[in-house]
């Protein structure tokens, strides 16, 4: 892109920086502008702008009714950023505009700060208390007090929705959750996937503790999660392994993803929801070849997804994640939920197969046909990946867009 942005200061904040910004940032500052950046957390190393961290003014009263805590956490996080703020506009450093997640509260403040800054928003979800993710799984069916939290929720996307000049939402699914009346305002531009990074590889080997030895001649099903929760079908995939695994006595699981939660309620006091549904079905796995892998460097992660013979995804009507994409752009096999993220981006028999989130004979039958037929399974790796490079490519879609909203922004302000 040609467009330069010399002198124009931009100020690009994320509790956990660079979050989304990991490209946009370092992108401007090439291109010329002024970069700060502010972040809660500890800065990354080899920024080549400054990266500010602030620390929390706060915790949470004691006195709080729960209801609020989610919002008084992003005010703690609001009011914790505005003193920077206010040096730097004491100090003269005043930005044109301001980029920012939207879903954390530390932009609570940059409007009054920055009267005539533009504001650009990332937006992931508008949270609703039926028809989405909150009921979708009747095995956990919400509580009357569980739909009163998640209406709560919105009450910051709204107040956001009103402070921003532009927002971003990273698919359609996740834009049209949003109210009506705000769809106009929101861009549906993706972070973007380096396909350059994310390639297939089909000479690779995957070496676990063990010393098993794992390649792309091997019966090799993934499982891909921030952490094993019923939210990525976790739950669903534990129960399809039995039958899976007999059906293919030579074959391996691999699953990456932490004990913690990050969607959702937690599991039964005294336990993990790894645990949980491993004491259902475990006595039913062979440990040896069931191997759960915790949370990996990045490096292993796409060895892993380049590995993959089968690479299952699963989801409730939610967030897409990052790492589908990232499989997809690795010609990794993929069995998806059909669900609404998961439909925007692979169609059945074309890119991907798709099973009923709940079908656990239906996950088996694929995740068995799969392994069978590696070459049937061939054309649609290939259209998986350049699905990713035509529609979700860093360097030729993905940011270029970005880039083309900040200098529409920009534009504005000259």
């Amino acid at each position: 892109m040609s467009t330069r942005f010399d002198g124009r200061k931009v100020l690009v904040m994320h509790p956990n920086f660079p979050g989304q910004f990991r490209h946009l940032a370092p992108a401007l500052k090439e291109l010329g502008a002024d970069i700060r950046a502010l972040t809660l957390s500890q800065p990354p190393q080899g920024a080549p702008f400054s990266v500010t961290q602030v620390p929390l003014v706060r915790g949470h009263s004691p006195e709080l009714d729960p209801w609020l805590q989610s919002l008084d956490s992003k005010l703690i996080r609001g009011r914790s950023a505005l003193p920077l703020l206010r040096q730097w506009r004491a100090d003269g450093w005043v930005p044109e505009l301001v980029i920012g997640h939207t879903g954390w509260g530390d932009m609570l403040g940059v409007s009054e700060v920055f009267p005539n800054a533009k504001v650009l928003g990332w937006f992931e979800f508008y949270y609703h208390a039926t028809g989405l993710d909150l009921d979708f799984d009747p095995e956990f069916p919400p509580s009357e007090e569980d739909r009163l939290k998640t209406r709560l929720k919105n009450m910051w996307p709204l107040w956001m929705l009103e402070h921003v000049d532009q927002g971003v939402c990273p698919t359609y699914f996740q834009r049209d959750v949003h109210p009506a009346v705000y769809r106009p305002r929101l861009s549906v531009v993706h972070e973007g996937i380096d396909t350059q990074r994310f390639v297939p590889k089909e000479d690779i080997q995957v070496t676990l503790g063990e010393g098993l030895t794992l390649t792309r001649d091997d019966e090799v099903i993934t499982f891909v999660n921030r952490d094993l929760e019923p939210y990525r079908g976790y739950h669903v995939f534990m129960r399809a392994l039995p039958a899976l695994l007999a059906q293919h006595p030579k074959a391996h699981v691999l699953m990456v993803g932490g004990d913690s939660v990050s969607y959702g309620a937690a599991a039964p006091a005294g336990t993990t929801w790894k645990q949980y549904f491993l004491n259902e079905v475990g006595h039913q796995l062979d440990p040896a070849r069931v191997h759960f892998l915790g949370k990996v460097p990045h490096a292993t992660l796409t060895a892993l997804m380049q590995l993959s013979r089968a690479h299952v995804y699963l989801t409730y009507p939610f967030v897409l994640s990052w790492s589908l994409l990232e499989a997809m752009s690795c010609a990794a096999p993929i069995i998806g939920s059909n669900t609404a993220p998961v439909r925007e981006v692979i169609t059945h028999g074309e890119n991907g197969l798709l099973v009923d989130f709940f079908d656990t004979e239906a996950l088996t039958a694929s995740l068995s046909y799969a392994l069978r037929h590696p070459e049937a399974m061939q054309p649609l790796r290939q259209q998986a990946r350049q699905t990713v490079i035509d529609r979700f490519d860093l360097h030729t879609q993905c940011l270029p867009q970005q880039l083309a909203l900040v200098a529409s922004l920009l534009a504005s302000t000259a």
